[in-house]
């Protein structure tokens, strides 16, 4: 069984170190969000950390493929600490004290995390999607609540919380449409097709063709079409950045350039993602990270400096 989803026989010793749980999660399995994230004051990232960790906690019940145990009573058994946890019981649950602790703190919409719980429960049952509009209402709760958990600690401007929701949505629904296309592999490995069933008979591909050691023209045009759908999702959430808060501006801008460039390399291979696994080069990485740097410190000192005026 996957060890992301057995808690502590013990509840984490301090909240420090739930944190500390969930920020590893975050440097193991999230590694361009987590680089973003140092962009970030201080105060801000263990709680960009605990939402991600848990996240990446349930989504290993559903996905690991070390996972042997019964996945559906895994996750119910989550849902059920979780339950527990917002009601302000103590449990034995080396993630949950800090992502609770978050969500507490930020006021975050507790019927997003329901969402999310219902679009994991959906991945232990529902292997493909026959329409873009099917595989939105399982990205709904995914990845577009995942942008709105983020919300309430990333700072919209005053009075702009509102509009910032959906560019919020946005982002989550690019983020995660570029890591189905990047991971097509991997996940028919696990028996599942994100890409929508409707868009591969479009193209003429079949099943075996995403099983194939490399992309037929047909598989490089379907991948083609994804990536401007995806595009077409972080363009709806690029203004949404300007609504932020100064200092997240930046680790949210670095996010979104790290994210898209994986597209970038899948287009530079030509859409053929089954012969490797698009990845941002190491240089390109540190590269928006250090543009990014300068601002994300000025960000930091202007709000001290408004902080103590």
């Amino acid at each position: 069984m996957s060890t992301l989803s057995t808690p502590s026989r013990a509840p984490a010793a301090t909240l420090t170190a739930g944190y500390e749980r969930c920020r590893r999660l975050h440097a193991s399995y999230g590694r361009s969000y987590y680089l973003a994230t140092r962009l970030l004051p201080a105060w801000k990232r263990p709680h960009v950390h605990a939402l991600y960790g848990f996240a990446r906690y349930a989504d290993e019940i559903v996905d690991s493929l070390a996972m042997t145990g019964d996945r559906t009573a895994a996750l119910e058994r989550l849902s059920s600490r979780l339950a527990a946890a917002l009601d302000g019981e103590r449990v034995h649950d080396p993630v949950l004290p800090a992502f609770t602790h978050t969500v507490r703190a930020f006021g975050i919409d507790q019927a997003d995390v329901r969402a999310f719980l219902a679009s994991m429960r959906a991945d232990l049952t529902v292997d493909r999607y026959a329409t873009y509009d099917d595989l939105l209402g399982y990205m709904e709760g995914s990845a577009a609540v995942i942008g709105t958990m983020m919300l309430p600690v990333l700072e919209a401007l005053p009075g702009e919380n509102a509009r910032a929701r959906e560019p919020a949505r946005q982002l989550g629904l690019a983020f995660q449409l570029t890591n189905f296309i990047r991971d097509v592999r991997e996940d028919l490995a696990r028996g599942r097709i994100y890409l929508p069933l409707s868009d591969l008979e479009k193209f003429g591909v079949t099943e075996a063709d995403l099983a194939a050691p490399y992309a037929t023209p047909a598989v490089r045009e379907l991948v083609a079409y994804e990536c401007d759908r995806a595009r077409d999702h972080y363009r709806r959430a690029r203004d949404g950045i300007a609504l932020l808060a100064p200092s997240s501006r930046p680790c949210i801008t670095a996010a979104y350039e790290l994210y898209g460039g994986i597209l970038d390399e899948v287009e530079a291979a030509g859409h053929d993602v089954l012969v490797r696994r698009a990845a941002v080069p190491r240089r390109r990485r540190l590269a928006i990270f250090v543009r990014h740097l300068l601002a994300a410190r000025s960000a930091v000192r202007a709000e001290r400096r408004v902080g103590v005026a």
